[in-house]
């Protein structure tokens, strides 16, 4: 019996990678809009909750920018052209 010979076992070989195509929409801070309005606009849009909302707010304010949700970029696209539309800066990335 070779070495290790008793513990080799069949193990199933993934043959196909689905591509997922998760794009990451981002908010970018800025020095206009207030906390509570990026909130509102998280919450609104996005469908965050208030503490998602403020805890990303917060990351916006302190690393400059937040990757707020992630999904398709069709899923993503209309949010951030609303987001937009709000008066703040996001790119689906």
């Amino acid at each position: 019996m070779r070495p290790f010979e008793q513990f080799e076992e069949e193990v199933d070989v993934l043959d196909d990678v689905k591509d997922t195509d998760q794009y990451d929409l981002v908010v970018f801070n800025d020095d206009v809009n207030t906390f509570d309005y990026v909130i509102e606009t998280l919450i609104d849009v996005c469908g965050h909750t208030p503490e998602q909302a403020e805890q990303c707010t917060i990351l916006i304010h302190f690393k400059g920018k937040c990757s707020v949700k992630k999904g398709s970029f069709d899923e993503l696209a209309p949010m951030r052209n609303d987001i937009c539309r709000r008066g703040l800066s996001a790119e689906v990335m």
